[in-house]
């Protein structure tokens, strides 16, 4: 009975270490970006690349 006991207990402590430790690491990927925001910055730069491409020129 005993080690049913200590078992719980430790699993709860380890639960809660690890959700302490997920808060403070970082993000493992990065956040989303919706569709509609992605147009625009990739038009930026398209027309970055452009312009270096003719000033090489």
């Amino acid at each position: 009975m005993t080690m049913n006991r200590t078992k719980k207990i430790t699993q709860k402590f380890m639960s809660k270490t690890r959700k302490a430790n997920a808060k403070l690491s970082g993000r493992r990927k990065p956040a989303y970006i919706a569709k509609a925001d992605r147009i625009p910055s990739e038009e930026l730069t398209d027309k970055a690349i452009e312009d270096v491409n003719e000033a090489l020129t």
